[in-house]
C-alpha cells in the first residue's frame, strides 16, 4: 500500500503580490512561500542604524541607493524577496519614474528575528548567493555579522565588518561591538 503524495504548491511572485495587505511579510524563494510577522522593536532599531550609518557611506562614496524593506527583489518568477537593507547601483530617471524595473542589489542585509532566523539562513541567504548578490546576516543574540560573499563559509565579524564595493573609494567600516551594544544596550556609543 502506498502513501500519497501532498500536493505541494509552488508559489510565483505573481501569486505572492495577490496576497492580501495584513500586515504579514510575504516572499517565495524558489516557488516556496515565506511569511514573517511584523518585526520586533530591536529588529527595527537595528535596521535604522545600522541603513543611516550604510546611507552615509553609499551617498558619499556614490556606489548606489540604499533601500529599506518593504521593497521587492524579483530574482525570477518564483522568488520575490524583501532584505531588511538592501544597495542596489546608480539608477537613472527612468527607474525613479516607475518606467524599468530597478536592478538587483549588489548587498542584501537581514537582521534575524527569532520568527525568521531559519528562512534567513537557510532559504533567502542561499538564494542571494546564487545570484552573485553578498548577503549579511545581522545575528542580534550572537552579538555579530555574517558575511557572505562568494564563498561557501561566511566572514564572521564579531569586531569589525568591512566592506568596499568596487566602485567605492573607500571601505565602510562598521564597528561590530560598539554597533551591537548601540542597539541592543539603550544608544550608547
Amino acid at each position: 500500500m502506498g502513501m500519497s503524495v501532498a500536493n505541494v504548491r509552488r508559489w510565483s511572485v505573481e501569486d505572492v503580490w495577490a496576497l492580501p495587505a495584513d500586515g504579514n511579510r510575504y516572499e517565495t524563494v524558489d516557488g516556496e512561500l515565506l511569511v514573517s510577522p511584523t518585526p520586533r522593536f530591536v529588529h527595527q532599531r537595528a535596521v535604522a542604524r545600522l541603513g543611516a550609518m550604510l546611507m552615509a557611506y553609499v551617498d558619499q562614496q556614490h556606489v548606489g541607493e540604499l533601500m529599506f524593506s518593504p521593497y521587492d527583489v524579483v530574482l525570477d518568477p518564483f522568488t520575490l524577496v524583501q532584505p531588511d537593507v538592501l544597495v542596489i547601483h546608480p539608477v537613472g530617471l527612468d527607474v525613479v519614474r516607475g518606467e524599468v524595473p530597478p536592478p538587483a542589489p549588489f548587498l542584501a542585509i537581514e537582521v534575524l528575528s527569532p520568527s525568521t532566523a531559519r528562512a534567513d539562513r537557510l532559504r533567502k541567504r542561499p538564494r542571494y548567493q546564487r545570484a552573485g548578490i553578498e548577503c549579511w546576516l545581522v545575528d542580534l543574540d550572537s552579538e555579530l555579522i555574517e558575511r557572505w560573499a562568494e564563498s561557501d563559509r561566511p566572514e564572521v565579524c564579531g569586531e569589525r565588518l568591512v566592506w568596499q564595493p568596487a566602485a567605492a573609494d573607500a571601505p565602510f567600516v562598521l564597528e561590530v561591538a560598539a554597533f551591537m551594544r548601540q542597539v541592543l544596550g539603550g544608544g550608547e556609543s
